[in-house]
């Protein structure tokens, strides 16, 4: 075991070689890669039952004792493991404040990254090992998706940085065209404390797609054109260095005319906001402004004196249920089919596996409901391996990470939406604006339908940071 480090990490994302690394770091003597850890969907392998003795139920319990298992029982010498953006946040602080875990942090660039993720989603092949059983596709390039993965990269590998820099630590830094230098690979294994060296790497491992950029893209002119409007030297960069971005910033909208700038917090009444916005200047919801970065915010403010930012509160229980229906529930394209699978699977929710058909009645709907309400106070408690997303996030801490870039003007309630929007376009010069329009949810039964006592306790219980800061009262 080394002298410096009882165990290792390796930062990385998917399609960054991050299997191909692991591979050549478990051809040293003394050196054991266990795959990802801490997955909330799986343990180290997608068909894996257990490491080191921990299966994956005891992990989920308490990731201390997985890490602690890996620290000091791996055999024969130091034991490591992958750590995705969206693995265990459990475990991260402990892995970022602890200097005998060597941090390894493999980059690549994130267009390249991203390409490969939509080829592996179209062919359903995310590892190569026969060139002839070689799937063929095309990646579809998606302008917003790429701007969300793009932002969880910077994100994550800056709080990486920040961390290593406030505990006066360094990592050992791969690029993903590093990972076929045998020199880089025997390195990085003397600096874990290794005494063996490879004379050749690992080949079971094929580059899936080596064709140029271009060749690869279906609609390769329109991600030319998405691109251009980034920040190209942020984009040349490596990611673990390239400056903070607002983590909300890319999906405010603006109206067409109007000076209004919108603020969404998650499953909120977006919708309803946005049709609103259209109707101030007679446009369609396409012709609104979307899509900014911290750079075209700023020329939108400065181009526009007197303009007015707000963002739009909703109640904690209609909010949940918003994000229940639209993210869990529900099997359409923006859902978030491997929570779901998680949920149904290590937090027995009792939701259906497929959509929702015939035999999913509203007493059905009030248990899957109730069960998600108290998953999510563990989840906000930061006692499940599953991430905290913004869909569910508290308000207040949405609020938070707006304030990192720039604050709304006017903080307003959804039930208060039809006295205080007309009046805020107004004081930027609208003569007549009109009144919002509700836009009802999808889902398969009305709040109004399942709500009762108890799902009010669930959800001050859950949400109790935003019932205190925004005084709330019962939903009904």
């Amino acid at each position: 075991m080394s002298d410096r480090f009882d165990c290792f990490v390796i930062f990385a994302e998917m399609r960054t070689g991050s299997n191909f690394l692991e591979a050549n770091l478990n051809a040293f003597d003394g050196i054991t890669c266990h795959g990802e850890a801490f997955n909330p969907h799986f343990i180290g392998y997608p068909n894996s039952e257990e490491i080191l003795g921990i299966t994956q139920v005891e992990r989920d319990h308490d990731p201390t004792r997985l890490l602690g298992q890996i620290r000091h029982a791996t055999p024969g010498g130091i034991g490591g493991f992958r750590y995705f953006h969206d693995h265990d946040p459990r475990v991260l602080e402990p892995l970022l404040a602890d200097p005998r875990v060597a941090k390894i942090v493999l980059t690549r660039n994130p267009v390249d990254s991203y390409v490969s993720w939509k080829i592996a989603q179209a062919t359903g092949q995310w590892k190569l090992t026969n060139v002839k059983r070689r799937k063929d596709a095309r990646a579809v390039f998606d302008a917003a998706e790429f701007e969300t993965h793009l932002a969880e990269l910077q994100d994550f590998q800056v709080r990486i940085m920040n961390a290593l820099q406030t505990t006066a630590q360094t990592a050992f830094y791969v690029a993903y065209e590093d990972l076929q230098d045998v020199d880089v690979m025997n390195g990085l294994a003397q600096w874990l404390g290794a005494r063996s060296r490879l004379g050749s790497l690992n080949t079971a491992l094929k580059r899936q797609n080596p064709q140029p950029t271009a060749e690869k893209v279906a609609n390769f002119d329109q991600m030319e054109q998405a691109l251009a409007r980034l920040d190209r030297f942020n984009l040349a960069r490596t990611p673990n260095f390239e400056p903070r971005r607002g983590p909300v910033v890319p999906g405010y909208v603006a109206a067409a005319r109007t000076p209004l700038l919108y603020m969404p917090i998650r499953s909120g009444p977006e919708p309803a906001i946005a049709a609103w916005l259209a109707a101030l200047d007679g446009v369609d919801p396409g012709a609104l402004t979307r899509d900014f970065t911290q750079g075209s915010l700023r020329a939108w403010k400065r181009d526009r004196p007197g303009h007015r930012s707000f963002t739009v509160l909703r109640h904690p229980v209609a909010r949940a249920h918003e994000a229940f229906c639209s993210k869990i529930l529900s099997l359409e394209k923006g859902s978030f089919r491997g929570i779901r699978k998680t949920l149904r699977r290590a937090h027995n929710l009792p939701i259906p596996e497929d959509a929702p058909g015939d035999d999913y009645d509203v007493n059905a709907h009030r248990a899957a409901f109730t069960a998600w309400l108290g998953w999510v106070k563990a989840n906000l408690s930061g006692q499940t391996a599953v991430r905290v997303d913004g869909h569910w996030a508290t308000q207040a801490q949405c609020l938070q990470g707006m304030s990192e870039f720039t604050l709304p003007d006017m903080v307003v309630r959804e039930d208060e939406m039809a006295l205080y929007l007309p009046a805020l376009a107004m004081q930027v010069g609208h003569p007549t604006p009109p009144d919002p329009e509700p836009v009802p949810i999808s889902a398969p039964f009305a709040l109004a339908e399942i709500y009762d006592d108890r799902i009010e306790a669930l959800a001050r219980e859950a949400y109790a940071r935003d019932y205190i800061m925004f005084g709330f009262d019962d939903w009904a």
